[in-house]
C-alpha cells in the first residue's frame, strides 16, 4: 500500500513510520524542513516538503494514496503556545482532510486523543462519551475536542472516509511531551507532589502506532478507537516507579484543590504580567483531582489491539532516563 503521514517526526509518527515500511509499504511523509529529516531518508521513505496548515502543498503528494495518518499536531501547555496549536490542530486536520477527499483517499486515519473526554472523574469511558468544550482544561484539549468534534465527525456525515483514534497517555524511551515530567520529577526526588487521585492511561508508543495501522487496516469508516493502557494515578504510576527503581517514591501528596488554586493564582500572573512560570496554570489544573481515562475495550474487540502492561513501559523508561542523566 502507498501512505501519507503527517507527523512522521513526532513521537508516535516516528514509531509509526518504520512499522510501515518494515512492512512492505510505500511511506510519503510531509516535513516542513527536508534537512530535519535523516533518519526518515535512510528508512526508505519519500519526503514531500509543505505543512498542515498549507493545504495547495499537500494535494500533489496525495495523489494516488491508498491511507492517510494524520498524526501531525502540537502538544504543549501554557497561553503562549495557544494560537499556534489552534492553527496545527483544528485548521491543519482541516486541510488534511481536504486535500485528502480532493485527491481521492479512500481511508484517512485521524488521531485524536482521550483528552477531549476532559476530567473523566475516575471512570473508564468508551467513544460514546462527550463533554462541551467549556469543561476543558487546557488549549490542547479544546483544540483536539474543536477537530474531533467540529471538524472529523460532520465531515463523516457528509461521507468523508474517516476513522479516528484516541490515544490516551503515550510513553516510551525520548519521550518529550508534558506527560514525561512525571518520570523527571520522580528521579529528582521531588518530596512533595500534586496530583495523587489525578491519573491517565499509559500505553507504549510501539503499541500506539500499532493501533494506528490496525485501525488503517481493520477499522470501519466514521468508527473511533480508543487506544488506551491501564489507568493509574500518578500516586500510583510513582508506587510503580518506586518497585522498579528502589528510589523511593514522594510520601507527601497535597489535595487536588491546592493545585487548582495554584493554577488560579498562576493563571492570573500569566494574564496580567505575561509570566512564563516553571508549571503553567494548565498544567496544575489538570492535577486537581483530574483522571484522562478511556476504555480500550472495542479496541481490543474490533482491532485486536493488545497493550502491554505498565510495569515493562516504566522499566524502559527510567532505565533510559537514569542513563541520559549519567551521559549528560
Amino acid at each position: 500500500m502507498k501512505y501519507f503521514v503527517t507527523g512522521a517526526t513526532g513521537f508516535i509518527g516516528s514509531h509509526l513510520v518504520p512499522k510501515l515500511i518494515a512492512q512492505g509499504h510505500a511511506v510519503t511523509c510531509l516535513v516542513r524542513n527536508p534537512a530535519k529529516t535523516e533518519s526518515l531518508k535512510k528508512l526508505g521513505a519519500t519526503l514531500a516538503h509543505g505543512d498542515v496548515t498549507d493545504k495547495a502543498s499537500m494535494l500533489e503528494p496525495l495523489r494516488g494514496v491508498d491511507g492517510v495518518f494524520h498524526l501531525a499536531g502540537m502538544y504543549e501547555l501554557g497561553r503562549e503556545y495557544h494560537d499556534r496549536m489552534r492553527s496545527i490542530n483544528v485548521d491543519g486536520a482541516r486541510n488534511t482532510f481536504e486535500a485528502a477527499i480532493e485527491a481521492g483517499v479512500p481511508r484517512i486515519v485521524h488521531t485524536s486523543t482521550i483528552g477531549v473526554f476532559g476530567n473523566t472523574h475516575d471512570q473508564l469511558p468508551d467513544e460514546t462519551y462527550r463533554v462541551e468544550k467549556s469543561a476543558l482544561s487546557s488549549e490542547y484539549e479544546r483544540t483536539k475536542w474543536a477537530a474531533h468534534y467540529e471538524v472529523a465527525l460532520p465531515m463523516i456525515q457528509h461521507g468523508a472516509p474517516i476513522i479516528i483514534t484516541q490515544p490516551g497517555a503515550v510513553t516510551g524511551p525520548g519521550d518529550t511531551s508534558p506527560l514525561a515530567q512525571m518520570f523527571e520529577m520522580f528521579l529528582r526526588r521531588m518530596p512533595v507532589m500534586f496530583g495523587a487521585k489525578s491519573g491517565v492511561t499509559w500505553a507504549h508508543v510501539d503499541d500506539i502506532a500499532d493501533g494506528h495501522i490496525l485501525a488503517m487496516e481493520k477499522g470501519r469508516i466514521g468508527e473511533v478507537y480508543i487506544l488506551a493502557g491501564p489507568a493509574l494515578t500518578y500516586r500510583e504510576s510513582m508506587q510503580v516507579f518506586e518497585k522498579i527503581s528502589g528510589i523511593g517514591a514522594p510520601k507527601v501528596w497535597l489535595p487536588g484543590w491546592m493545585a487548582g488554586a495554584t493554577a488560579g493564582l498562576f493563571g492570573a500572573l500569566e494574564r496580567t504580567f505575561n509570566a512564563k512560570l516553571m508549571f503553567s496554570s494548565e498544567a496544575l489544573s489538570t492535577l486537581n483531582d483530574y483522571t484522562f481515562y478511556g476504555s480500550a475495550d472495542k479496541a481490543k474487540r474490533e482491532l485486536g489491539w493488545r497493550p502491554r502492561p505498565v510495569e515493562p513501559i516504566f522499566k524502559e523508561v527510567l532505565e533510559y532516563e537514569i542513563q541520559r542523566r549519567k551521559s549528560a
